[in-house]
């Protein structure tokens, strides 16, 4: 019963919209309406600034990490603790809160894995980085990561954590259809071209970046 309970909790912890909240708080404005009208990082640095942006991040991650952390502490089966991961990021992408709409789950992704696979999740966030720096796109630095993530825990031969990485990136691609699409056709804009912080509320745009 304590297992059931913890991943119903899990699925209210990731759904919490720390990018609506820390808009709506400290800037005076719903990024759902804004920008690409999106909760997630991007969008809130974009509309809020750098900094607003990376709180926002770190929010994000810790709500993955946290619940699947304590999870060991409750049952360390791998089962349960993917079962629980998997909550989190779909609490994101779902929300409760917001109509079961929600994210693109990249950051809370980062979030479930800190405590799972660190070193394979580094890696991956190397490539993540270098991705965004070569390319200026955000949403294609979130693919690589979550493509490169079940790659290094393949070579890696950690086995345990594969089935839940496979699951994340089929999320996280899902949530990034639209993107591939725009990657595809030449049409994405760049993170260095939006990443200029708006004093007042941008017009919306189509959500043409990763939003973590």
């Amino acid at each position: 019963m304590l297992e059931v309970l913890w991943i119903a909790l899990a699925y209210v912890l990731g759904s919490a919209p720390w990018g609506l909240v820390i808009a709506r708080t400290f800037c005076g404005v719903d990024p759902r309406e804004s920008g690409s009208r999106n909760t997630g990082a991007t969008n809130v640095a974009r509309l809020c600034g750098f900094k607003w942006g990376v709180v926002t991040l770190l929010c994000d991650v810790l709500k993955g990490a946290a619940p699947v952390w304590l999870a060991f502490r409750i049952n360390a089966s791998p089962v349960f603790v993917s079962i629980v991961a998997l909550a989190c990021v779909l609490g994101h992408v779902f929300s409760c809160f917001m109509k079961f709409k929600g994210g693109k789950a990249v950051a809370t992704s980062i979030g479930v894995f800190l405590p799972l696979a660190f070193w394979q999740l580094l890696a991956a966030s190397v490539l993540c980085l270098l991705a965004i720096w070569r390319s200026g796109f955000v949403s294609l630095g979130s693919l690589t990561l979550v493509t490169a993530l079940p790659v290094a825990l393949a070579v890696s031969s950690q086995w345990t954590w594969l089935p839940l990485a496979l699951g994340v990136w089929a999320v996280v691609v899902w949530k990034h259809r639209e993107n591939i699409v725009r990657l595809r056709a030449g049409t994405e804009k760049s993170w260095q071209k939006s990443k200029s912080r708006c004093d007042a509320p941008c017009a919306p745009q189509s959500e043409d970046e990763s939003e973590k």
